[in-house]
């Protein structure tokens, strides 16, 4: 029986869309803001898919993950295709000077956590941290920022 859930948060960020598009998507540099992501590998042979490593404690899940659409500067959408069940959609939006990142993922919760867990604790907890892996996006972000307007100088 399948038991999914699903979650979105946004952020606002001080920094042009192409910025915000540029740090996002780099899949590969997302544990330097994602708490649970432990790494992200893109396949050499096809671009489009993905190796993922979520550990937090004692569980670790991997799945292999299939990028379905991408707009520069608007949406990367994915889909696992072997692991752990999960989709979802990264959507940016161009306030002139400053961004909106809205990240949405869905997930099946595996077995044994459904057994574990209250799925309303284990939601709270999952939208709780990936609104902190957005903060922590913001100070990334903010630290590029600083960075390349160093280097202009």
């Amino acid at each position: 029986m399948s038991n999914w859930l699903e979650h979105s948060v946004q952020i606002e960020v001080d920094a042009p869309i192409e910025m915000v598009w540029g740090l996002w998507s780099d899949l590969e540099q997302m544990p330097k803001w994602m708490k649970w992501i432990e790494s992200v590998e893109i396949l050499e042979d096809d671009p489009e898919l993905s190796r993922w490593k979520l550990a937090s404690g004692s569980f670790e899940f991997k799945w292999l993950s299939k990028t379905l659409k991408v707009i520069p500067n608007q949406i990367i959408q994915w889909e696992s295709i072997d692991g752990l069940p999960n989709r979802g959609a990264v959507r940016f939006y161009d306030r002139k000077g400053s961004s909106i990142v809205r990240l949405s993922i869905a997930y099946d919760i595996p077995g044994i956590l459904g057994q574990v867990m209250d799925n309303l604790f284990l939601g709270k907890v999952v939208e709780s941290t990936i609104q902190a892996d957005l903060e922590r996006f913001r100070i990334y972000l903010e630290q590029a920022k600083a960075a390349s307007e160093t280097m202009t100088r």
